[in-house]
């Protein structure tokens, strides 16, 4: 996750102030760590669950797994 894909969604999250974006060059590191962070845990859910699936059905296509993915959004 880059530094402008961070301040982009915390833009969405509303955690920010206009005002806060223009010093946004100066990201606080533990801003940027802990997106870091969640993100690869994210990933790492995602990628065992496809683990996961292959393991119950090794013909399980990559569609059904991107749906599968997809779908952790919406619980």
């Amino acid at each position: 996750m880059t530094h402008d894909e961070i301040i982009a969604i915390a833009r969405q999250a509303d955690i920010w102030t206009e005002k806060d974006f223009m010093f946004a060059d100066v990201l606080n590191p533990k801003v940027e760590a802990f997106a870091k962070l969640v993100a690869a845990h994210e990933r790492e859910l995602c990628a065992k669950m496809c683990d996961e699936l292959y393991a119950e059905d090794e013909t399980v296509s990559i569609g059904e797994c991107v749906n599968a993915i997809r779908a952790r959004g919406q619980q």
